[in-house]
């Protein structure tokens, strides 16, 4: 049975679901009926190690993984392309982990949805409605936790959908749900 997250929630994977190895992560999102054009949603993922801050910084620049670079170093992450409009049923966007195959040295994986060029298109994610991820058991299918984004973000152009943590050995997953007014390369800058 899937766990529904709220906002700021989490869960320990290795506790909840200790059999899972292989995450298939799906990102969906619709656009409301008024927003006019088609919406260009990116997710990126980055894979981070701690820094002497403890801040969650980029392993190297090969672990931003997005639709111009669709796999880590180690092939642990794996994105599945992207979804120029987000009009498919189901998950817009699909991102694999396999937790057997990760960077020894990864602390944290960052999942950020951005708009494509919202600035110049006058969009954010208040027009956009719908809004989840969810991870699913990719031996089974089945999925074992959900956050639906119900807040609404009336000026953000990017969105930190949720993160995956690792401390000792354990992973977990923490559903955030923060809105920026930042672009993707706000974010790798802010990454390295």
């Amino acid at each position: 049975m899937a766990i529904n997250l709220k906002k700021g929630e989490g869960i320990n994977l290795s506790k909840t679901a200790p059999a899972l190895r292989t995450i298939r992560v799906g990102l969906g999102w619709d656009k409301r009926a008024a927003a006019g054009a088609d919406f260009d949603l990116d997710v990126s993922v980055f894979v981070c190690r701690l820094n002497d801050f403890n801040e969650p910084k980029l392993i190297s620049d090969d672990y931003f993984v997005f639709y111009n670079n669709k796999q880590s170093p180690d092939g642990a992450v794996t994105h599945s392309g992207d979804n120029r409009s987000g009009e498919v049923r189901g998950d817009d966007e699909v991102i694999g982990i396999d937790l057997n195959k990760i960077n020894a040295e990864a602390r944290e994986i960052s999942f950020i949805v951005t708009i494509h060029d919202a600035v110049a298109r006058n969009q954010n994610f208040g027009q956009i409605q719908n809004a989840y991820i969810r991870l699913y058991d990719d031996a089974n299918g089945q999925v074992v936790a959900e956050y639906d984004l119900d807040e609404m973000f009336s000026q953000e152009t990017s969105v930190q959908f949720g993160s995956f943590f690792r401390a000792t050995s354990d992973w977990a997953f923490k559903a955030v749900g923060a809105g920026y007014k930042l672009s993707l390369e706000d974010f790798v800058e802010g990454y390295r």
